[in-house]
């Protein structure tokens, strides 16, 4: 059964405006794990990383593509709804309407991703920070119901910034259907395990995931350093 209840205990999220920029989100399965989170080297995904990067460089000579930024993943979520994508790549262009100028253009053709979504921005918490000494999540959320889902997300969201002190956040709502309602990319405050101390605590469970759970929303996390 559908519950249809919010939840009072977090604080409102502290959302500012959402951001003008259209979005290209790749994702590649270059060799990810198969039965543990963590992702171990590999020479294969050495090269997809390599050949993402020449030509994100390529990309960013175009005017209409204000970054375009490459992530390889070091834990994946094991979940029946995870992407795997162990490498990400994100471009950011002038405006939703030049996605399609970007995405034609003979550099992007050649990432051969195996995923791909063009997005907008939604929901925005602070202006993401690209420092290459971060550590992102990508959040891939599944639900019947694009609408709910994001109402939910706002009910939780606060959760994020009060108690886990996340303040850069970014809610890519995708311009066409596709598997996932939205993807959220969250640049972590501190170290990973800072982070994940937060997962465990039971706050979470009872303010977030069960939440989330009882109204048939799905989460898949990855976790990912830029290059």
């Amino acid at each position: 059964m559908t519950t249809d209840q919010r939840t009072h205990t977090n604080p409102p999220a502290p959302y500012v405006e959402p951001a003008p920029y259209g979005y290209l989100y790749l994702g590649f399965r270059a060799d990810p794990p198969r039965r543990v989170p963590f992702v171990l080297r590999s020479s294969r995904r050495r090269e997809v990383l390599r050949r993402c990067q020449d030509l994100a460089r390529q990309l960013k000579a175009m005017d209409q593509v204000i970054s375009a930024r490459v992530y390889r993943a070091v834990a994946i979520q094991p979940s029946s709804t995870s992407p795997r994508f162990d490498v990400i790549v994100l471009i950011e262009t002038a405006a939703p309407d030049a996605i399609a100028a970007v995405e034609a253009a003979p550099a992007c053709q050649q990432f051969g991703a195996d995923f791909v979504m063009a997005a907008r921005n939604i929901r925005r918490m602070g202006d993401i920070d690209a420092s290459p000494s971060g550590t992102f999540l990508f959040n891939h959320f599944t639900a019947d119901d694009a609408d709910r889902a994001l109402r939910y997300f706002d009910s939780v969201a606060g959760w994020f910034s009060h108690d886990a002190k996340v303040d850069d956040i970014a809610l890519l709502g995708p311009l066409e259907a596709g598997p996932y309602v939205f993807v959220n990319q969250v640049r972590l405050p501190g170290t990973l395990a800072a982070f994940v101390s937060h997962l465990l605590h039971p706050n979470f469970r009872r303010s977030v995931s069960h939440k989330m759970h009882a109204n048939r929303v799905g989460f898949a996390s990855i976790i990912c350093k830029p290059l």
